[in-house]
C-alpha cells in the first residue's frame, strides 16, 4: 500500500476548511504556490480531482467531500499529539502564542509583554490579533483572552476578572454635536459598529438598550480602526473601560446608563498547563489583568 504524505493531506485540509488556497497559506505559513503544488500533487497520487476550480474559488468535489471526513479525524490526533508534546516541554524557553482581540494587543498587552520578556527572556511571544475565537485546539494560540467562558472539551478558563464597555466621544465630537441625553439619543448618535452589527445591536437589546444595525452609520471589523475614529472625532462607539481610560481626551456620554458587562476570561489547553513556558506567562498575563 501507498504510504500518503501528510503534508499533501494537511494542505489539503487547511485549504478545505478555510475556504481558499490564501487563507490556507496564511494558516500553515506557506506560499500559496507551494500550498497549490501539494494539493497537485495529492490529487495525482490519488488519482482523482479533489476540487473544482472557478475562477479563483475552489469547490470540493463529492470524492474531496468524503476524504475530508477521514482526514479531520487524522489531523485532530495530529493536534492532539503536537498539545501533548508542547505540554511536557520542560524548558522555560521557546514561543508562546498569544491571542487577544486587536484592541488588547494594541492598547492593553504591550507593557505586560514587556514585563514577559524581562522575566523569561528566553521566551518568545506572538501576539495573535484576532476579533474571532482562536482555535486552541489547533494551536492557532497557546493562551487566549477572551471574553466569554470557554465551552469546548479540554479547555481549561480562568476567569480574571470583570470589566464594563460604555460609550464614548472625543471632546472635538462633543462640541460640534448635542451630546445624547437619553438611550434612546444613542441611535441617532453617529454610531460607529464594529464586526456584524446585527448580533452586536441584539446583545444591546438584550440589556435594555434600544438600538438596530441600521443606527450603526460606520462600521469596521477591526475595534482598533472604530476606535481611531473615535478618537478622530468621527462618531460614538462602545469600548471597554480600561482602554477609554487610557486614551486623553475622550468623553463617557451617558454615565447614568448602566455599564456593558464584559468578563475576562485566560483559556489554554489542558493538555499545555504542565508547561513551565504557559504556565509563567499564564500567570503574568493573569496578575495584570486583574491589576487593570
Amino acid at each position: 500500500m501507498k504510504t500518503m504524505d501528510w503534508n499533501h493531506l494537511r494542505a489539503f485540509h487547511e485549504t478545505a476548511s478555510a475556504g481558499s488556497l490564501s487563507a490556507a497559506a496564511r494558516r500553515l505559513r506557506l506560499t500559496q504556490p507551494t500550498l497549490s503544488r501539494q494539493i497537485q500533487a495529492l490529487e495525482a497520487e490519488l488519482g482523482v480531482p479533489l476540487f473544482e476550480r472557478v475562477g479563483r474559488r475552489l469547490t470540493l468535489t463529492e470524492t474531496g467531500s468524503d476524504l475530508l471526513d477521514h482526514i479531520r479525524v487524522m489531523n485532530d490526533a495530529a493536534d492532539a499529539v503536537a498539545l501533548a508534546a508542547s505540554g511536557r516541554v520542560e524548558e522555560v524557553g521557546g514561543r508562546v502564542l498569544i491571542s487577544a482581540t486587536d484592541t488588547y494587543c494594541a492598547y492593553i498587552l504591550p507593557p505586560i509583554v514587556a514585563r514577559i520578556r524581562a522575566e523569561a527572556p528566553n521566551v518568545s511571544v506572538a501576539l495573535v490579533a484576532a476579533n474571532e475565537l482562536s482555535n486552541l485546539h489547533r494551536r492557532e494560540a497557546d493562551i487566549a483572552i477572551r471574553h466569554v467562558r470557554p465551552d469546548q472539551p479540554g479547555l481549561v478558563g480562568r476567569h480574571v476578572r470583570d470589566t464594563e464597555a460604555r460609550f464614548y466621544a472625543s471632546r472635538d465630537w462633543t462640541g460640534r454635536n448635542a451630546p445624547p441625553r437619553t438611550v434612546a439619543d444613542l441611535a441617532t448618535a453617529a454610531l460607529i459598529g464594529f464586526g456584524d452589527t446585527e448580533r452586536f445591536s441584539a446583545h444591546l437589546r438584550a440589556i435594555g438598550i434600544p438600538m438596530r444595525a441600521e443606527d450603526f452609520r460606520l462600521m469596521a471589523d477591526s475595534s482598533v480602526a472604530v476606535w481611531e475614529m473615535v478618537k478622530s472625532g468621527i462618531g460614538v462607539a462602545a469600548m471597554l473601560r480600561e482602554i477609554a481610560q487610557r486614551t486623553p481626551d475622550l468623553i463617557k456620554l451617558l454615565p447614568d446608563m448602566p455599564p456593558i458587562p464584559v468578563p475576562v476570561w485566560l483559556v489554554t489547553h489542558r493538555e499545555l498547563q504542565s508547561s513551565p513556558r504557559i504556565r509563567l506567562v499564564h500567570d503574568i498575563l493573569a496578575e495584570e489583568l486583574a491589576r487593570l
